[in-house]
């Protein structure tokens, strides 16, 4: 009886929320810290908010990925894809690289060409400054643009570009290559720059500098992917402060296309390797008050994180994210992607319909035609009648 009236309160709560009506703080904080016996009800309400939003959906990228370099400035505690120049692994791709791996992925059905980098290493390496010199360029910045332009231009690839921290002018640089453009937020949590903490040793990390990232795509109305990174020592109201942080952004400039809700995954070799990794009731309460808070936004979790990653769309998720016949996750290495057609099925025994998507949302297509030229020539080409993939003929 007890368990019985806590649901029932809880009921009460999120019987606006249910008619669609976004949730304030203080019931997010409340939310997130849920017993396990209100957990049914909260997925409950994340997943009809759901498809009062896209009803019936869950979309996916088809794409390559494309590491252009990993080395970066930046030392942040739970990362495996960062080097140091002469440290084994350590790789800049050439242009020929870049093409061949775009069109080996173009064979294979992909239209999205994701490219993650580290942040500004020239800054910290003299390597990475000849390497620059060499190719012909002076910044890791102007050697992304180059790289997007040629994926553009030579594939039918749509780049989407997750460079770190972008000035305005470089936002407006890139977006003439890139449809979309990424930066995880990942959090609003200062403490974390602390010594020992997840981000000490990444000035890029600080937060007030990656919301300015964002609010400069906003300003210029690009759509935009950000996210959370869970479990790296934040805590369960930071995640909210986050997800608060992202929704007001939005409402200001109506640009952020998609929001990733990210799990920390512990692995050998990263100073976070004993680090406990967020529990699945810690993943689900965090999505479904993401689905909450954030109302009618793409909301993504990656499968490849999961083990039973079709209880994701239980707690709200409209979105699986990029998704690889081709190239690993060069992020989380040691979790391949699911296979497309055991995605499907676990997708559709959840009553959902999967269905490819572009890197732009269908919703966010007329601000990338505005942008006029080749990119907005092949982002609509590759669109159908309703915003999605176009499948081949």
């Amino acid at each position: 009886m007890a368990g019985d009236s806590v649901i029932s309160s809880l009921g009460n709560c999120l019987e606006e929320v249910r008619d669609g009506l976004p949730i304030e703080r203080a019931l997010a904080c409340r939310l997130i810290r849920c017993s396990d016996d209100e957990l049914p009800e909260l997925l409950a309400t994340a997943r009809a908010r759901k498809e009062r939003f896209k009803p019936g959906v869950i979309t996916y990228s088809p794409k390559v990925f494309l590491p252009l370099t990993n080395l970066c400035r930046d030392t942040c505690g739970y990362c495996i894809f960062r080097r140091s120049p002469g440290e084994a692994g350590a790789h800049t791709m050439s242009p020929e690289e870049v093409l061949s791996v775009a069109r080996a992925g173009e064979r294979l059905g992909c239209r999205e060409a994701l490219f993650s980098l580290g942040d500004k290493p020239e800054l910290a390496f003299l390597e990475m400054r000849a390497t620059l010199a060499r190719l012909g360029y002076k910044s890791t910045l102007e050697y992304l643009e180059a790289m997007c332009e040629l994926v553009l231009r030579e594939t039918h690839l749509l780049p989407h570009a997750n460079p770190g921290l972008m000035s305005a002018a470089w936002v407006r640089r890139l977006a003439r290559w890139s449809p979309s453009l990424g930066l995880m937020l990942e959090t609003t949590s200062t403490a974390l720059l602390e010594r020992g903490a997840a981000h000490d040793g990444a000035p890029d990390k600080v937060p007030a500098k990656r919301l300015a990232t964002l609010e400069h795509a906003g300003r210029q109305g690009i759509p935009f992917t950000t996210g959370l990174l869970v479990g790296i020592g934040e805590t369960p109201e930071d995640r909210v402060e986050t997800l608060f942080a992202i929704r007001e952004l939005h409402r200001r400039n109506g640009h952020v296309q998609e929001v990733i809700v990210q799990n920390f995954r512990a692995k050998a070799g990263i100073p976070m390797s004993a680090h406990p990794e967020p529990t699945r009731g810690e993943m689900l309460r965090t999505v479904a008050v993401a689905r909450l808070v954030l109302g009618d936004m793409n909301l993504q979790a990656p499968p490849n994180l999961t083990q039973r990653y079709e209880e994701l769309i239980e707690a709200g998720i409209n979105d699986w994210g990029g998704i690889s016949p081709l190239t690993p996750d060069y992020i989380n290495p040691e979790a391949p992607w699911p296979h497309l057609a055991e995605l499907e099925r676990r997708t559709r025994a959840a009553g959902q319909q999967l269905k490819p998507r572009l890197t732009v949302y269908p919703e966010f297509l007329a601000s990338v035609a505005e942008r006029g030229g080749l990119l907005a020539e092949k982002v609509l080409a590759a669109a159908d009648g309703e915003g999605y993939l176009r499948r081949a003929a």
